[in-house]
């Protein structure tokens, strides 16, 4: 970690929160980087983090900062939308250590959790019982309960099972200062004499309590002060709910948990427009849906599985049986008056569609022409059965103002998501923007409506709440504030006397001209501050265990750093930019050392909901970080790795022998920056260009001179793995091909020398190298550029089908040959469709390599697979080879805890006649040093498959 920069600033305390805690506290610049932003707008700096091991650290760490007059912000999962877990003082990281499920009572329908606990962690540890948390936002993957009580979140089964405060029974918090309070309803035990206020607060405002609110499912704005009247029992845990961090911290939570129907089916019901749906959402909460959530077509880019429509609602139906909840849908579906309509009951199927909606926050970000949008007025909730009329105010509201926006979100409830293409840049923007969100809550105001409806006020909106509470309520606001939190230590700025709306915006300290760089970021214009924007904080990136074939993050869920999730290094790479906490740009120690664990795995470029592309930002730091300076022996050794291959070739059986010496490889593994763990490969006696050569030579097996296969001689497949490409050969020619190399007749007598994809220039950022091997490679492509190219290894089809073309945006040739990159299995899809693979009936397990997942796409694969009668999955996430990654010094412990995630546990429970296929060499590696099996490309248990050759030399 780098060194503390900050030291100097509050020296005293920093040293007194480290004699008084047992968890750690963190001053550095990239703690405080970590923390600048939440999922919002917004951007303030900490002084520093603190991660407290228990109850007594959180309450220690609140004394320290009062006593020295420093706020603290208490965070979790960091997904807030509001801002208001950003903040300036102390944050406490609630997630690091507090996240245990104390005790679970299924007959009480009860659990006790700390701040910390991972929602989808309670739903699997109450799921044996039957039982669930009803509260289920999109981010359920990484959100926490304390973040949630904060916030009184809801998500999408709130129609069944209401909000977070609907399902908090007792809370334990600390207020500032230290002092530890437990909350319930009246008969509360140990309130403090400023506390015993609240009470007369109350009973003095009874009136303004009663009249005051909304009366709608949705109204999270403000505080909730009218669950302390006298009717409602005076209910302190419920008021406490949504407060954001203002009033205290909570160190455990009693929760109440709800039945989980045994089975679910999904009817997915299509409207003409968004307000036909909205206006339909009312009439189906008659029916006890479990969910009715809406979006319209300028959400959804591939509405290929919804039933037509311009808009649609999901409405999910539960069951004590599959056939009960399907039941219970089509009389949904019959009752619902849509345009079309399907019942969806596969479990897959559903998590499919579900995924639709979950990504929105996400995909929400960019419009279909890729301009960016924002959150601000993210969930803005009015009653339901005034959702469409307020929609198609809405729209008329935003194309009066210019602006444009992609209305999501839970129709039943009338709550509405939306990103909004908001120009936050410039003055005149911002100054939009202010506008806009002042006549927005205009509109929610007249339709009876709440300012927030799920995601809290934050800095967003609570500058705008005397327009929906009146100035009367807000003051009281600040009563109750002041009464909890008489020194305002607790997340200033936020609900009670809150910043403007459009201070501290998170943009206004980037570059304001394009910063110099190598790639041509075709989707952001060419600006790599516009690629680092992708990052809104949603942090999927943040999700602890594998979920399906996703991959991103795996350094995340190895070491759960946010400093090693893909959110985590784009803020660092943010503040980089922003040059206030991390000060050196391109040099940054602080940028590099997070960036050192990224497997460049390009999961996020496909798992992320907005595109992060963190391989292609970890290349172009590099780049910049090492130019003109001495770089690591990994960029040299395994970087320069195809150059090293081809002048080793005809010394294989000398190398392989040296190998074999433990003193010489231990010299020769140190010298070259490899991990010691590691076994080096065995070289091959023959490349494969060189076994193709001779088969050509011997002219036995041209079948049909005029149909050519071109076969891309990748370093892998010919310098370490030959039999792969021998046996695409003889899949290739069993479909009629003639298998050639690409640049045939350039070269005399040597077709494919000298191509090289660039990957392993790319990936440890030698990018002036890599531009220079990718334009020898167009120049020696002559007139195989254009024609379907079969690449083997995929880690270099996606080289060649992005870092090609955006290393080279202004050679028209990198496009060409980027778009003719086809893998095995699309390649025979698409130009062999009538060939048959041989039935080879037998399971498989393995991996999918991360490259193909992110870039290419395994469908083909899959379907290739199941017509050779190849059945089982392979494994989702990273074997944690990846390439040099694995490979080098420092990163064996890392890469071994990714391979045990799903890869190796899929082989230890393997049937005993499974085939193991892996189409990446490195994931090939991995399995063979950590799993002790051998596994292949799907090439070669095709080849397998088909007839003998008479000379299989």
């Amino acid at each position: 970690m780098a060194a503390h920069r900050n030291q100097t600033e509050h020296p005293a305390l920093e040293r007194a929160l480290r004699a008084e805690l047992r968890g750690e506290v963190e001053f550095d610049a990239t703690a405080r980087a970590l923390t600048t932003m939440d999922a919002s707008n917004y951007r303030r700096l900490p002084l520093g983090t603190v991660a407290p091991r228990d109850a007594a650290d959180v309450s220690a760490a609140l004394a320290v900062c009062r006593e020295h007059g420093v706020p603290v912000v208490p965070r979790g999962g960091g997904t807030s939308i509001a801002g208001q877990a950003t903040g300036t003082g102390v944050v406490l990281d609630l997630t690091r250590h507090l996240h245990r499920i104390v005790a679970l009572d299924a007959p009480s329908r009860t659990a006790v959790v700390q701040p910390g606990v991972i929602l989808d962690d309670l739903r699997t540890a109450a799921a044996p019982h039957g039982l669930t948390f009803g509260p289920d936002p999109s981010t359920h993957g990484r959100c926490t309960l304390g973040g949630m009580i904060g916030n009184n979140s809801c998500g999408a089964h709130s129609v069944a099972w209401g909000t977070t405060a609907d399902n908090v029974h007792t809370l334990t918090v600390a207020r500032y200062g230290g002092d530890t309070l437990r909350l319930g309803r009246a008969a509360t035990t140990g309130l403090p004499d400023a506390l015993r206020a609240l009470p007369a607060l109350a009973a003095a405002n009874l009136a303004l309590l009663r009249t005051g609110f909304p009366d709608l499912p949705r109204r999270i704005s403000g505080y909730a002060l009218d669950a302390l009247l006298p009717e409602r029992g005076t209910d302190l845990a419920r008021a406490f709910c949504g407060s954001e961090g203002t009033l205290g911290v909570v160190t455990e939570a009693t929760v109440r948990l709800v039945e989980a129907p045994a089975a679910r089916a999904l009817a997915v019901l299509g409207y003409a427009d968004e307000s036909a749906a909205a206006e339909a959402a009312p009439g189906l909460l008659p029916h006890h849906p479990l969910t009715v959530e809406g979006m319209a077509a300028d959400l959804v880019r591939t509405p290929a599985a919804l039933p037509r429509g311009g808009a649609w609602l999901f409405v999910e139906t539960g069951g004590t049986t599959p056939a009960e909840a399907r039941a219970h849908a089509e009389r949904l579906l019959r009752a619902a008056d849509a345009l079309d309509g399907t019942v969806v009951t596969d479990p897959a199927g559903q998590r499919a569609l579900w995924r639709i909606r979950e990504d929105a926050a996400g995909t929400a970000t960019r419009m279909p022409d890729g301009t960016e949008a924002w959150p601000g007025w993210e969930d803005c909730a009015v009653p339901p059965a005034r959702l469409g009329p307020y929609l198609r105010e809405f729209r008329a509201l935003l194309a009066g103002h210019g602006l444009r926006g992609t209305p999501y979100g839970h129709f039943g409830d009338g709550c509405i998501h939306v990103r909004i293409d908001f120009d936050l840049l410039s003055t005149a923007g911002v100054a939009r923007f202010r506008r806009f969100s002042e006549d927005l809550a205009d509109l929610v105001v007249a339709h009876g409506g709440s300012l927030s409806g799920e995601h809290g006020d934050g800095q967003a909106r609570a500058e705008l709440l005397p327009r929906m509470y009146g100035d009367e309520l807000v003051a009281l606001f600040s009563r109750y504030k002041d009464i909890w939190d008489p020194d305002g230590g607790m997340n200033p700025g936020i609900l009670a006397r809150p910043a403007r709306l459009d201070e501290n915006l998170r943009f206004e300290v980037l570059p304001k001209r394009p910063v110099d760089v190598a790639f041509g970021y075709p989707h952001d214009n060419g600006d790599f501050s516009a690629a680092v924007r992708r990052c809104v904080g949603v942090a999927k990136c943040r999700t602890p265990r594998t979920t399906g074939a996703d991959v991103m993050c795996p350094s995340y869920r190895a070491t759960g750093e946010e400093a090693h999730s893909t959110r985590g290094r784009a803020r660092l790479l943010h503040e980089m930019l922003a040059g206030e906490v991390i000060t050196d740009g391109w040099r940054s120690d602080e940028v590099r050392e997070a960036l050192d664990l990224c497997l460049s795995c390009k999961g996020c470029r496909s798992d992320c909901p907005v595109g992060v592309d963190m391989a292609t930002y970890k290349a172009e730091f590099l780049h910049h970080h090492y130019r003109g300076r001495l770089r690591p022996a990994a960029h040299y050794s395994m970087g320069g790795l195809p150059g090293w291959l081809r002048p080793a070739a005809p010394f294989a059986p000398v190398l392989n022998a040296l190998a074999r010496v433990r003193p010489l490889a231990a010299l020769a593994k140190r010298l070259a920056g490899i991990a010691p763990e590691r076994t080096l490969p065995v070289l091959p006696r023959r490349p494969f260009t060189r076994w193709l050569a001779r088969r050509r030579g011997k002219g036995t097996v041209i079948l049909s001179p005029d149909r050519v296969a071109t076969l891309w001689p990748d370093t892998f497949t010919n310098h370490l793995s030959p039999e792969v490409g021998r046996a695409a050969v003889r899949v290739l020619e069993s479909t009629g091909r003639t298998v050639l190399l690409p640049g045939r007749g350039l070269v005399p007598g040597s077709p494919g020398r000298g191509l090289c994809c660039g990957l392993t220039y790319v990936s440890t950022g030698r990018l002036d190298k890599a531009r220079k091997v990718m334009r020898r490679t167009l120049d020696r492509m002559g007139p195989s550029l254009g024609e379907p190219l079969v690449v083997l290894e995929p880690s270099c089809a996606a080289t060649l089908r992005t870092d090609l073309p955006e290393l080279l945006p202004d050679d028209p040739r990198a496009a060409e040959l980027a778009a003719s990159v086809r893998t095995l299995a699309q390649y025979l899809e698409e130009y062999a469709p009538d060939w048959r693979p041989p039935r080879l009936d037998r399971p498989v397990a393995g991996q999918t390599h991360c490259h193909q997942h992110a870039v290419l796409g395994d469908a083909a694969e899959r379907r290739l697979r199941e017509r050779a009668g190849l059945t089982g999955e392979l494994s989702g996430g990273c074997c944690g080879l990846a390439g040099n990654f694995g490979f080098e010094r420092g990163h064996w412990d890392v890469s071994v805890a990714c391979a045990e995630e799903t890869l190796l546990p899929s082989v230890r429970a393997a049937a005993p006649d499974t085939a193991f296929l892996a189409d990446g060499f490195s994931c090939r590696t991995q399995l063979d040093q950590l799993g002790g099996v051998r596994a292949r490309h799907l090439a070669e248990l095709l080849a397998e498959g088909l007839p003998p050759e008479p000379d299989a030399s």
